[in-house]
């Protein structure tokens, strides 16, 4: 591991200092930080497909598949080969590469990635040692910090521009659940994602993600996801497992400045707890209805999105210290446990068939577990649609994976043995009740 460089916390003192170079600090962490190249293959279909006529005449042969390249940067953690990455760099990659910064190039494989934390873990198919950047605690980062973008935009070759800490704690960019960032001005294009955002000592404080523009360009507006995210799901891909956020099982909403209001507060702060469910981690802890959040562990909760990034860091096995204004004013903390998040009720997968219109779809019920698999709020309950098959009447039905039959001719849809049996009965016909992203649906078949 390179020696990290001391930090020079103080603005510079006479003119000879402002000369100062970022060069040594560059030659320490550029060589961690790589290019990841992903191939898909993309099947092409013959425009004649499907047209009985033209098929006489020049068949219904698919043509190759086409290849589709994509370009992103990672960074490596681990001399073992360990890199990570953005998941929407690779998603749906058949081939992945890797080309280090003296321009040797590796195959790699994905060890685990997830599209709403938008990280992925590679390993690069070599037993050699790897140069590697070390994490920082990004808890430590401060508004001001001089910070370093390493990547490759555009494609053009590693690139370096520097810039400062803009804000922490960035919420709403709309890249993956967590919702929560560091903004920074050092210029990001596209082709950085996944590439170093480093601090002053070589350390890496935070994964480039995205940035904010209308022209596709740096506007001084990027985000970076924080390292002590990385560093939890890094440590899930060596555990050979899945990244799992802690179940709780409560619901929260923002405090407002009208409920703040409402609840004798100063300001609208924490995470009002909206429900709780029966025998979960939240109901053992004490935690009710009404109250509000305002700490977890000691680090001060602004929102739900900032609740969810402090659980899912906080590392599953452990237990939670929560500072909460009760329902009666009064502040009081709490301990709660994390847990994974149980399979309960079993899943009982059904793949449905028969002369109904849900025939070809695959149907399960809905726990917790099953819920962070389809990512799908974890308080979701429910029959949910796991799998549909093309060409198949539930296709035509207009059925989505992630979808939930709520209710079948007017009757709510308890499990997916009783959605079986009913679906079965078609003599009236059929009216589905479908929630599909919290939104509700409804139709009719004949």
């Amino acid at each position: 591991m390179p020696t990290p460089i001391q930090p020079m916390t103080r603005v510079p003192a006479e003119a000879s200092e402002i000369k100062l170079s970022f060069a040594p600090l560059v030659r320490s962490t550029a060589p961690a930080v790589v290019n990841v190249y992903a191939a898909r293959r993309v099947q092409q279909r013959s425009p004649f497909a499907g047209d009985p006529f033209f098929e006489q005449f020049f068949g219904s042969a698919q043509r190759k598949p086409r290849m589709e390249s994509s370009l992103g940067s990672g960074v490596m953690v681990d001399p073992a080969g360990l890199l990570v990455t953005n998941n929407h760099v690779i998603e749906g990659a058949d081939e992945i590469r890797v080309a280090l910064a003296d321009g040797r190039e590796f195959d790699a494989r994905v060890l685990l990635k997830d599209a709403r934390a938008d990280l992925a873990v590679l390993k690069i198919a070599s037993s050699e040692a790897f140069p590697a950047v070390a994490l920082a605690d990004s808890d430590r980062t401060e508004i001001g910090d001089l910070v370093l973008a390493i990547g490759n935009p555009f494609g053009i070759g590693q690139t370096v521009t520097n810039g400062i800490v803009s804000a922490l704690a960035r919420t709403h960019v709309g890249t993956n659940d967590v919702g929560y960032f560091i903004q920074t001005d050092a210029a990001i294009n596209p082709g950085n994602s996944g590439g170093a955002l480093v601090d002053m000592r070589g350390e890496l404080v935070g994964v480039n993600t995205a940035i904010f523009s209308r022209s596709g360009g740096s506007n001084g507006i990027g985000f970076a996801i924080p390292s002590n995210m990385v560093r939890a799901f890094v440590a899930a891909a060596r555990s050979g497992g899945r990244f799992e956020r802690p179940y709780i099982g409560a619901s929260f909403v923002p405090v407002t400045q009208d409920i703040a209001d409402a609840l004798g507060m100063t300001r609208p702060l924490g995470a009002l707890v909206q429900g709780v469910a029966d025998g979960a981690p939240a109901e053992e802890a004490g935690l009710r209805e009404g109250d509000v959040v305002l700490a977890l562990n000691g680090f001060p909760i602004e929102n739900p999105d900032s609740l969810g990034y402090r659980l899912a860091t906080a590392g599953l096995g452990t237990s939670a210290k929560l500072q909460v204004r009760s329902t009666r004013g009064d502040e009081e903390d709490l301990t709660m446990d994390l847990v994974p998040p149980p399979e309960e009720p079993a899943r009982d997968e059904r793949l449905l068939d028969g002369n109904t219109p849900f025939a070809g779809a695959t149907v399960a019920n809905l726990s917790p577990r099953l819920a962070d698999e389809l990512e799908l709020p974890q308080s979701r309950r429910g029959v949910v649609v796991a799998a549909v098959k093309p060409g198949t009447p539930a296709m035509r039905l207009g059925l989505q994976p992630k979808d939930i039959v709520v209710t079948l001719n007017g009757d709510p849809v308890d499990s997916s043995a009783d959605l079986e049996r009913r679906s079965e009965d078609g003599r009236r016909g059929w009216k589905v009740e479908v929630d599909r992203g919290g939104q509700r649906l409804v139709q009719t078949i004949r």
